[in-house]
């Protein structure tokens, strides 16, 4: 079936951009490399929701976990490239994943045609009560004070809370001990029992637990505000020029997939995100909505990539770690 498909792209192609007028023919698939109920597999299947709406057609999310989504992504990328297989693949896979491996399965640029960056969700550096620290001048003043004996929780090797947390040493010149978790829900009890120091960890998982008084937050680690907490100041005003450390997710279809299916999925794609009722719920998600152009998702791309393989490189973050 894919390689009639495959050979009947390259003949409508050849055709002109009128043949694809009826795109879709048949079911539109959208991969997410992560289980339901995950921000990626959230933003798909509402995004999906609108599209078979508006395609006649449906539109269905697979969910294929594994390897932190680069399953997914490297299935996509070996895939027809005919629109009919999409994958919503996020800056791990395709920014960062090519500094902690040796070798990946799929090239990041050249093997994906994006279509639109649909979301960005914000970490949250937070603390214990109990930490001797109103704010974040006095909490670096107090790394500063007892070198190598604070420590930070993050969920990951490469994960943006990992990332997050190496990027805030570097900048503050800070010597704080790394502890890996599996997870959020692994992290959070420690963090709540005070026997971690500090953490970045998603805003949606985090913000119940500052509003009740539970832990401290100091700032977000997206480059603007989040709508889900507004009132937090970003890393950057908090004075870390330039800091960003966030998990961010776009749609992705195969290289070479034409220009036209390209053009009508990214319409549809921003017009889902454009309806009250998609922001409200990816809002709700702690998610900040982007729905950027193709192009800017490629520029994003370019330049994400050699800026996190510096950081990488210089704190010896390996994917065995």
């Amino acid at each position: 079936m894919r390689t009639i498909r495959a050979a009947a792209a390259v003949l409508l192609l050849l055709a002109g951009n009128g043949a694809w007028a009826s795109y879709p023919e048949t079911i539109v698939r959208i991969l997410v490399g992560f289980p339901a109920g995950t921000a990626p597999d959230v933003s798909a299947r509402l995004i999906a929701e609108k599209m078979s709406a508006s395609f006649g057609r449906p539109v269905v999310v697979e969910n294929l976990s594994g390897a932190s989504g680069n399953i997914a992504c490297d299935r996509v990328a070996k895939a027809p490239p005919d629109g009919y297989l999409l994958v919503m693949c996020g800056n791990g896979s395709l920014v960062v994943a090519p500094s902690l491996y040796e070798k990946l399965p799929y090239d990041p640029v050249k093997d994906f045609t994006p279509i639109a960056r649909v979301f960005v969700a914000a970490n949250l550096l937070v603390v214990h009560p109990d930490v001797p620290a109103k704010s974040l001048s006095e909490l670096i003043a107090l790394a500063k004070a007892k070198p190598g004996e604070l420590t930070y929780a993050h969920t990951g090797v490469g994960s943006s809370q990992h990332l997050a947390g190496e990027l805030f040493k570097s900048m503050a010149k800070l010597n704080i001990q790394p502890v890996a978790y599996r997870g959020t829900t692994a992290v959070l009890p420690d963090l709540l029992a005070g026997r971690i120091t500090m953490g970045f960890a998603n805003i949606v998982n985090v913000a119940p637990l500052v509003r009740e008084g539970k832990l401290r937050a100091f700032a977000v680690s997206s480059r603007k505000r989040s709508a889900l907490m507004p009132d937090l100041p970003t890393m950057i005003e908090s004075g870390f020029p330039n800091y960003e450390a966030v998990p961010w997710f776009g749609l992705m279809a195969p290289a070479g997939t034409p220009q036209p299916i390209i053009d009508r999925l990214h319409e549809e794609t921003t017009k889902a995100l454009a309806v009250p009722e998609v922001r409200k719920a990816l809002e709700a998600q702690g998610l900040d909505v982007i729905a950027g152009t193709p192009a800017e998702f490629a520029e994003t791309i370019k330049i994400e990539t050699p800026y996190w393989a510096k950081v990488i490189k210089e704190a010896g973050i390996k994917a065995s770690d």
